[in-house]
């Protein structure tokens, strides 16, 4: 089996994976998924689609995430890894999507309005 490269977005956040069958390393940036996130909360979202499809340790997974902040980032993997099991195996579709794990999240930061403080906080209104 060849590599498997997918990409997944979050926010302002980038990631691009390549999944090959092996023994569950996964790298982010060249280091341990355990010393980029060190948060355990970040390391479960970025396994969580390979525990919930019996997967996990089975493949190496190498990544190269740039943009945004950590939570971010870890949303972007979880999503690029989904895209890539499905590229293995199209029957895993329906058990991703059930736990919202196929889905980009949209939410992006709302623009600065000029004239305004920030996007939607104003300046202090005086009426005299």
């Amino acid at each position: 089996m060849e590599v498997i490269n997918t990409s997944g977005r979050r926010k302002k956040s980038v990631a691009r994976i390549y999944m090959v069958p092996g023994k569950g390393k996964v790298q982010v940036n060249n280091k341990k998924l355990e010393d980029f996130f060190p948060v355990k909360n970040h390391q479960l979202v970025v396994n969580q689609p390979l525990s919930v499809t019996d997967n996990l340790g089975k493949f190496d997974i190498n990544v190269n995430v740039n943009g945004g902040g950590i939570t971010g980032q870890a949303s972007a993997i979880s999503l690029a890894i989904s895209k890539g099991l499905v590229t293995i195996d199209a029957e895993l579709k329906p058990v991703l999507r059930e736990h919202g794990l196929m889905t980009r999240d949209p939410r992006m930061v709302e623009r600065k309005k000029p004239g305004q403080k920030k996007a939607r906080k104003k300046f202090q209104f005086s009426k005299r």
